[in-house]
């Protein structure tokens, strides 16, 4: 099983969703998005496997402290987020052809 987090260790539920795949014996592939965004492509496949849009992933107030127009969607709002990877809710856990948001954290059990 290849599992994937996109994580900031910043973040309690973040760290609450990694520790929660080490403790069901996973241990994913970190991705710290802040330093390492995903591209354009990999975002666009992340929100297809969420089943979301791009406002679903999509941190408002970091948004519009980014200058992210709130009407903004779609390819225009992946390409701004991956721009501002800040603005982009965590974590995300990404298990083959599934993803999960880890908000509450036991939300990622479904895909493993």
């Amino acid at each position: 099983m290849s599992v994937t987090i996109y994580h900031n260790p910043r973040c309690s539920k973040s760290r609450q969703t990694l520790q929660l795949l080490h403790d069901n014996g996973i241990d994913p592939t970190i991705v710290e998005y802040l330093d390492t965004p995903p591209s354009v492509a990999e975002l666009t496949e992340i929100v297809t496997k969420l089943g979301k849009n791009p406002r679903d992933i999509t941190r408002k107030k970091e948004a519009a402290e980014e200058g992210i127009a709130a009407d903004l969607d779609g390819p225009a709002l992946i390409r701004a987020l991956v721009d501002h990877p800040r603005a982009i809710e965590r974590p995300i856990v990404v298990n083959g052809d599934h993803a999960a948001m880890g908000r509450p954290p036991e939300a990622i059990l479904d895909i493993l």
